[in-house]
This record gives C-alpha cells, sequence and structure tokens, in this order.
C-alpha cells in the first residue's frame, strides 16, 4: 500500500520535511496547514517541489469548528472553505481533513451536522475536492469515529468520506471492528498514530506523547486490519504529535516512521519483507580507543587474556571463556576516549539477517576489507553502534576468527577453556551477559523499533530509573531465549554526558572469587555507600557475614521471583564500564533496584564532583 506522513511528524521547514520524507521512502505527505503558512514558497512551488520529490499531496489538513454551528457562522465558515479548495487546486491536492468541531457555538444537532456538510461537500466538489470528516476525541459533541461516520451518511454526498485515525479510536476505548461496516469507498482517509499507555488528558495525550505504530500501547496492527477488510485502498498515512520527534533531526525520523509502517504492514499480513533472523547469541563487542593502555589493565584485571591481534588492523582480541572483546586503537578517529563501536551478533543465517536489515532501510555498511579477510556485514543502529552478523566458528559459513591469528608470548593466552589457566580463582567468566547502551535522548523509540523490526528482538516493559539529575528511562530488548540481552537506554538530560556511558555485562559462576580477584590485580571497583548495605540488610535475610562480604567487595544484589543476582561495576573509563553478575535460579532483570546507587556513584566520581 501507498504510505504518507504528516509535515507535523517532522522536524525543520517545510522543505526540509518534504526532502525527508522523501528521501525515506515515502510516496505522499499531508500538508499541515501551518507548515505552508510558514513557507517562503507559493502554493505552485510547492506543489512543484512536491513533484520533483516524487511525492504526493494527499491531504491539506485541518479545516476546523464547520458543522452544527448557526447558519451566520456557517455561511462564514464556507466562504473560508471556498478559500481553501481554490488553495488546494493551485496544491494539487484533491482531500481535505475537517475534524470534528470543538467550537462552544456547535450544536448537539447531528441533522444540522450533516446538512452543514452537505452543503460544504457540494461546495468541495464543485473544486474537484473531497472532505473527509474525522471525529476528534476531545469533539465537543462527535468525539466517535461511528458517530461521525453515521453524520456521513445521512448527509449522503459523494464528495463526502470519513477519515479514521487510530489514535482517536483507540485513546478512546472504541471497538474498531465496527468500522468493517464502512464502505471503504466511503473511507476517504487513514491516519495511524500509537501511543504509550497513560492515564492523563486525551486532548494532552494526544499532541505530545502519539509515537510511530510500534512503539506504544495501541492496538494499531488490529485496527489497519479491520480498515482493510472495510475496503480502503487509500494510502497509511502517519500523523504524529510528538515533542521530542519536533526537536529531532528530521532525516532519521522520517526513516523510523517508514520503518514503523513497514512493521505493522508486515504484522497486518500486506506485506512480506525478509523474515526476521533472531540473533542466538553475542560473537564479540568492540572497543575503539586512542590508547590501548588503560582498557588493556581494566580487561586483564577482569580475567581476560589478549589471544589474538588482526592480521592486518590495529585491532586485539581478548577473551575469557565465550566472552569476547575487540580493543581497537584508533588515535585519530576517537580521541575522546574508550567508547563501544561494533557488536558482533550470533546469526543463524547472517546472509539473511542482513538481507531483512537492508529491507527494513538499515542498509549493509561499506567497509574497507583485505581479500583475505572474513566477508562481514554490519549495519548501523539509531547511536552510531555497528551491528555485525556473524557465524563463530560454523562450518561453511565466514568466521571472523580467521582474521585473529593467536600470539604467543608473555601476557597472551590461549583463549580457551576459562581463558587463562592461572586464573582460576577468579571464577570463571561464561559469556557477555548483557550489553546497556545509553542512546541519544530524542533516538530512544527509535533504538527500540530498530532492535524489533531490523534484528528480531523483543521489547520489555520500559522502566524509570531515579537518576541524581533526574529519570533515566530503560527498556530491554531480547532473543526468545534469552541470551542476546540489550538494555536501551536514555540519560536524564541532553546534555548529560555522564548518562550517555555504555556499559559491558560479563557472566561468572563465581561473583564473589571474581570481584576479590578483580581487586587485588588493581581493578577498581565502583565504590558503593555503605548506606546501601544498611538497607540491603534491612529488605532481605543472608547468611552470618554476607552483607560484609558484600560491603567489602563493592557487590550488590537483587532478587525476583525466579532467582537472585549479584553483581559489581568497574569505575568507568571514557565512556565505558564493565559489570560482573551472577545470576542464579533464573533471575530475569538487570538490577534496576540497585541503578540509582550505581549512577549516584558514578556522578560523584565524574571530574570536579570528588
Amino acid at each position: 500500500m501507498r504510505t504518507s506522513i504528516a509535515t507535523v511528524s517532522l522536524s525543520g521547514s517545510l522543505t526540509e520535511k518534504l526532502t525527508a520524507a522523501a528521501s525515506a521512502g515515502f510516496d505522499g505527505v499531508e500538508l499541515f496547514e501551518n507548515d505552508l503558512l510558514a513557507s517562503p514558497l507559493t502554493p505552485e512551488e510547492i506543489r512543484a517541489r512536491t513533484a520533483d520529490l516524487g511525492l504526493t499531496i494527499d491531504l491539506y489538513q485541518p479545516m476546523r469548528d464547520i458543522e452544527a454551528v448557526p447558519p451566520k457562522e456557517f455561511e462564514r465558515n464556507l466562504r473560508r472553505a471556498e478559500h481553501k479548495f481554490r488553495l488546494m487546486n493551485r496544491l494539487g491536492t484533491d482531500t481535505v481533513l475537517v475534524c470534528s468541531s470543538v467550537s462552544p457555538l456547535a450544536a448537539d444537532d447531528d441533522a444540522l451536522a450533516a446538512e452543514q456538510l452537505h452543503r460544504l461537500a457540494q461546495s468541495a466538489q464543485e473544486h474537484g475536492v473531497r472532505v473527509a470528516y474525522e471525529a476528534l476525541a476531545w469533539g465537543r459533541h462527535v468525539s466517535t469515529y461511528d458517530h461521525a461516520w453515521r453524520i456521513v451518511e445521512a448527509a449522503g454526498h459523494p464528495a463526502l468520506g470519513t477519515c479514521l485515525d487510530s489514535f482517536h479510536i483507540l485513546a478512546r476505548g472504541s471497538d474498531p471492528k465496527g468500522i468493517e461496516g464502512i464502505p471503504g469507498e466511503k473511507i476517504f482517509f487513514l491516519q495511524l498514530a500509537d501511543a504509550p499507555l497513560m492515564a492523563m488528558d486525551v486532548l494532552q495525550w494526544s499532541r505530545h506523547y502519539r509515537c510511530f505504530p510500534g512503539q506504544g500501547g495501541l492496538d494499531v496492527t488490529g485496527l489497519v486490519r479491520h480498515v482493510i477488510n472495510a475496503g480502503y485502498t487509500g494510502p497509511l498515512s502517519l500523523e504524529v504529535f510528538n515533542d521530542v520527534f519536533r526537536q529531532a533531526d528530521a532525516g532519521p525520523t522520517a526513516v523510523d516512521a517508514r520503518r514503523s509502517l513497514m512493521l505493522l504492514q508486515e504484522a497486518a499480513g500486506i506485506a512480506a519483507p525478509p523474515a526476521p533472523v533472531q540473533p542466538t547469541g553475542f560473537a564479540f563487542a568492540e572497543l575503539t580507543t586512542p590508547d590501548a593502555g588503560a582498557v588493556s589493565s581494566l580487561l586483564g584485571a577482569l580475567g581476560l587474556a589478549r589471544t589474538a591481534r588482526h592480521r592486518s588492523k590495529p585491532v586485539e582480541l581478548w577473551e575469557r571463556g565465550d566472552a569476547r572483546i575487540l580493543v581497537t586503537t584508533d588515535p585519530v578517529r576517537h580521541r575522546d576516549g574508550l567508547a563501544l563501536a561494533a557488536l558482533g551478533l550470533e546469526s543463524p543465517d547472517p546472509e539473511g539477517a542482513a538481507a531483512r536489515a537492508e529491507a527494513l532501510l538499515a542498509p549493509v555498511l561499506p567497509r574497507y576489507r583485505a581479500p583475505e579477510d572474513a566477508p562481514l556485514d554490519a549495519v548501523a543502529a539509531p547511536d552510531g553502534v555497528e551491528i555485525f552478523f556473524c557465524a563463530t566458528d560454523r562450518a561453511g559459513l565466514p568466521n571472523w576468527r580467521e582474521d585473529f591469528p593467536p600470539l604467543t608470548g608473555p601476557g597472551t593466552g590461549t583463549g580457551t577453556g576459562a581463558g587463562a589457566g592461572d586464573l582460576d580463582p577468579r571464577g570463571t567468566v561464561l559469556s557477555i551477559d548483557h550489553l546497556a547502551l545509553t542512546q541519544p535522548w530524542h533516538q530512544f523509540d527509535e533504538a527500540a523499533l530498530f532492535h524489533r523490526t531490523v534484528l528480531g528482538l523483543r521489547p520489555q516493559e520500559s522502566v524509570d530509573v531515579p537518576d541524581p539529575y533526574g529519570l533515566l528511562r530503560s527498556r530491554a530488548v531480547t532473543n526468545d531465549d534469552g541470551r542476546v540481552r540489550i538494555a536501551l537506554g536514555i540519560g536524564p538530560g541532553p546534555a548529560d554526558d555522564a548518562g550517555r556511558a555504555q556499559h559491558i555485562a560479563l557472566a561468572t559462576d563465581d561473583v564473589i572469587a571474581a570481584a576479590r580477584a578483580f581487586q587485588d590485580a588493581g581493578g577498581r571497583p565502583l565504590p558503593v555507600p555503605p548506606n546501601y548495605y544498611d538497607d540491603l540488610a534491612a529488605r532481605f535475610e543472608f547468611a552470618p557475614g554476607e552483607t560484609e562480604t558484600y560491603r567489602e567487595l563493592g557487590i550488590l544484589y537483587d532478587r525476583d521471583e525466579h532467582g537472585t543476582f549479584r553483581h559489581f561495576y568497574t569505575e568507568t573509563v571514557g565512556r565505558v564500564f564493565f559489570e560482573v553478575v551472577q545470576r542464579e535460579g533464573g533471575y530475569r532483570g538487570y538490577g534496576a533496584q540497585n541503578a540509582p546507587v550505581r549512577l549516584a556513584a558514578q556522578h560523584a566520581l565524574r571530574p570536579g564532583r570528588r
């Protein structure tokens, strides 16, 4: 089906919005009146610009407070409407949105509303224009789609139909099943938006918190199925009012919007892109740094061994068990210190995963590769982290480890078994347990949708975590068996550099041994306030001396209905810190109860706060 987006959903000037929509692959736009009024372009120039970009103007919106008003007021409305119809002819669009009235002059009189809408449609038809009547969820007398349809049906004019808006329908709790009783040819337009489930005034909810389908809690997919079953053949169009989207760059927002419609069409059975290929584990995490000294010391203290080096690039492989960390030294491009640059995901079908990504607007990144290097495909996540699709040590598939000849000599290890055989007292590092990736403040919802649509991961419920300077929002995405866990976060504010830190959690079978060995090797755990342990002893029952051990080693503790979670953090190096975790009994969380303590401790260590 054709796709469209309202210009109000994007930031910038009208020309910037049109360019972004076209670049993202939309077929058309809804032209919001305020964007027209603020543009220096004439209607004819806007028409030519959209045509040059391959776009159509599918809807002009909105006209307000038209129907069920006193006669003199309606005559003024009709004159205003005729001016808009002539304007639409200049723009080259033939459908106008008329919202149900919120005017105090409007009467609760369906017959009068139908009569006046009939007259409006008659005038519109003379200009080659159609009128799509929409029920606003806060309309004065008409606030539901079925009520609006009854008025349209009573008006009985071929140039008058209805506009269905998923937010207005679902936010009021209306049953969308009744849409199938509306003839498809009388559904002139379909506007789509999702929203998080919130208990608040519906007008404020609508104006500030809408989001793209798949990013909220409304059943937009089910509604679309009902509309298609009714026989609708027009475009799927996004109309999203969102404070964050209106401040973010239009280009990435438009791509996110188009991707949401592609997911929606897939879920509704309208389109069939390449099937999702869910990752099965972590192949590696790649860190970049201008100087590998600090991170090498940190990795060594954590019990990882430097086992190999890339045959042609300044990249070292550190590993222990199945946990693998690549360290790339790049003093030119990465002057800001240590940062997480890439993530390797084990994929049952790397080629299929890349095809899925390409189809969902995440193109495979161009990258330099020597003829003998393994052909790995990677795409960019919204935060810029590169995602590689890997098949580690699997016969018949490209193996990235073959690019890393083993090292020998002092300071190196074999990378087999426990990693470094003389470090068994540390406890065994088993794997990468999870990654926590803090997103740019305006890309949190985009990141969740990307990991869901492109990577096939399942989003969990969002969690708000108190931070000393606001709230940190977090949402985990996982594969079906929990071997891939990525916690997406957003800092308390746009300028909060500490909130941009990323972290890698390593799984161990003995966190106490790992913490002792880490400190014995010169590692610096994140200092935990003593008050935390006093409260811990009040919340849980422990064996004698257990909390004292946790206090000594900086270990934090959590418990859910499935099991327990013990973990400690390192201090931050550059923009990265590590966590060592021990899950027991099927614990499913990430220690969210302890996050405020961790955040406060990290803030205390920032330069100028010691």
